[in-house]
């Protein structure tokens, strides 16, 4: 009976290893195709975007133009990238949160979410955001000193990756996580896991190479992303930089409504950040 018993579990383990490995993209990415509102639809002015990242494959986004100059000068843009569920669509409420801030903004899906063509990737969803900015550069003939990098959770690691290859004026991780070994450790404690990814998802490393001003936000409160990792990544990013601390769960997103972070942000998207 010990033996059966010792097999039926070292079967299971082996099983949902392999589960682990096969399907990593499952894990990680949760897209949802259909667009569940439209900023026509609550009367945001936009531009509906395409951009082709491969000969077969383009990726969808939205524009949108601020409403006014800022302080006389060219307005800032903020590329925004979300996380690893739904799509640009279940974005409206941080867009209209953005747009108060009187600048551009650039959101797009990653390939495989909303109207984007093809299916995400560790390596696809960099290339994406590759795209997004050179798209901004070339198209909207944005500066570098313009553009305002933003990632929220998984978008996060999407935003730090891309910092450590372009320029930019500055860089927000907002509830991100260090590594998808760190995320797979959390999730799974008495598991292997790091023996068995594909991802790496590596902003910890990433993040110490970056020299644009960076504001780390992250509550307590997170019940999907731990807060450690939050402050890890605020420790390993080089000066210029600011952490501030939010509240509210993962997807609350009640912090929209904290002075100190607003203030925070202002900082960034204005470019007095330099000054942290």
């Amino acid at each position: 009976m010990v033996f059966v018993l010792s097999g039926i579990l070292v079967g299971a383990f082996v099983a949902f290893g392999l589960y682990l490995y096969l399907a990593q993209d499952k894990m990680v990415f949760f897209p949802a195709k259909e667009l569940v509102v439209t900023p026509d639809q609550v009367n945001i002015p936009f531009e509906d975007v395409r951009i082709n990242v491969t000969p077969d494959e383009q990726i969808h986004g939205w524009y949108f133009q601020a409403d006014q100059m800022t302080n006389g000068s060219r307005t800032p843009t903020v590329l925004f990238f979300h996380g690893n569920a739904g799509n640009i669509s279940h974005r409206m409420e941080t867009i209209t949160y953005l747009r108060s801030f009187d600048v551009n903004i650039f959101i797009f899906d990653y390939r495989g979410y909303g109207q984007s063509d093809g299916s995400p990737n560790e390596e696809r969803i960099y290339a994406d955001a590759q795209a997004a900015y050179d798209w901004l550069r070339e198209q909207k003939g944005c500066q570098p000193d313009e553009i305002i990098l933003f990632g929220r959770s998984l978008g996060g690691v999407v935003a730090v990756d891309l910092a450590t290859r372009i320029p930019c004026r500055g860089l927000i991780v907002e509830a991100s996580f260090t590594s998808a070994k760190d995320m797979g450790k959390k999730m799974f404690p008495f598991f292997p896991v790091s023996l068995l990814l594909r991802y790496k998802l590596d902003s910890i490393h990433k993040i110490a190479g970056i020299s644009c001003p960076v504001l780390i936000a992250h509550s307590p409160e997170d019940d999907i992303v731990p807060y450690k990792f939050g402050r890890q990544l605020f420790a390993a990013a080089r000066p210029p930089k600011k952490f501030v601390q939010l509240t509210g769960l993962h997807n609350e997103l009640q912090h929209y409504s904290d002075q100190t972070y607003q203030q925070a942000l202002q900082q960034i998207l204005s470019g007095e950040a330099k000054n942290w």
